[in-house]
């Protein structure tokens, strides 16, 4: 990309349940962790600097989870940047044990959920979480019961706003219901767009939609990919950030990494303006395999 003002607020903002509004290009904290998302960084420091370089860049939307190391990431936002800047949200998940690395087993019970809350606010140091997502439905629990104890959750004043992540557009008519639901993390990108009626949904209802794995699309380093990316002088990860922006005003997209080098080159996506023609055409390259994460 040419030179220009490398800045979140560039993408804009979009509304978290008409209570706070964040800057449009956020950051996921879950590679800030050791290999298999367990365990403590190879390089401490730089997963500092890296936090620290995204809150100066303007992100002010940090998203996590008490399952990325676990607890690892937590603390390091923590270490990172308390105390914080006024205008950062931090948006943990719950709802998954950690055996070991690489593996991850349901856990969405309320006594699970309640134990982890203290965890994460500790962790934290908050006195509240701003937003408190469900990582994913847990097949032997009842969606309701999950969701009723986040409600409960937030009548106690532990948690501000609540999302969900990995979730049909059943769930999230179900869960609102229940309790406001101001967010929805699911696995999106432009060549990966299994959820495009939940973004729709989403779109039409006012719920922010945060992409999770939103560069899985680079994975394909092809001509239309390239040609764009070669238009702009950027990256293809750009224009893959770039497509998700343009896509819906309710997209947030949290892009991780643990390198300085690669966090300055993301959030400099805020500042691509795709055209109409060059949208539609990465709107039809053929979509990627199902990945679970």
């Amino acid at each position: 990309m040419n030179a220009r003002e490398v800045s979140a607020s560039l993408a804009g903002s979009v509304s978290l349940g008409g209570e706070v509004s964040v800057n449009r290009l956020g950051f996921g904290a879950m590679r800030l962790t050791g290999e298999g998302i367990w365990g403590l960084p190879k390089d401490r420091t730089a997963a500092i600097a890296v936090l620290r370089l995204a809150v100066k860049l303007s992100v002010n939307f940090i998203d996590t989870a008490d399952s990325y190391g676990p607890s690892v990431s937590e603390e390091l936002i923590a270490e990172a940047l308390y105390p914080y800047p006024r205008d950062l949200v931090i948006a943990t998940k719950v709802g998954w044990n950690r055996p070991g690395p690489n593996q991850w087993t349901h856990d969405a019970t309320p006594e699970h959920l309640r134990k982890a809350v203290e965890g994460s606010l500790k962790r934290l140091r908050r006195e509240r979480i701003d937003l408190y997502q469900l990582h994913a439905p847990d097949p032997v629990v009842p969606f309701e019961d999950s969701v009723g104890t986040l409600a409960q959750l937030k009548s106690e004043g532990k948690i501000r706003l609540i999302g969900l992540s990995n979730v049909t557009q059943e769930h999230i008519e179900r869960a609102r219901r229940v309790v406001p639901i101001v967010s929805v993390q699911n696995r999106y990108s432009f060549a990966d767009r299994e959820w495009d009626y939940v973004v729709d949904y989403c779109n039409r209802n006012g719920i922010a939609f945060i992409p999770w794995f939103p560069l899985g699309a680079g994975r394909i380093a092809g001509q239309t990919l390239d040609q764009i990316a070669r238009a702009h002088e950027a990256t293809p990860h750009q224009v893959a950030i770039a497509w998700l922006l343009k896509r819906a005003p309710i997209i947030l997209p949290i892009p991780g990494t643990s390198s300085v080098k690669h966090l300055e080159e993301n959030v400099a996506a805020a500042a691509l303006q795709l055209s109409d023609e060059e949208y539609q055409k990465l709107s039809r390259v053929p979509q990627l395999a199902a990945t679970r994460s």
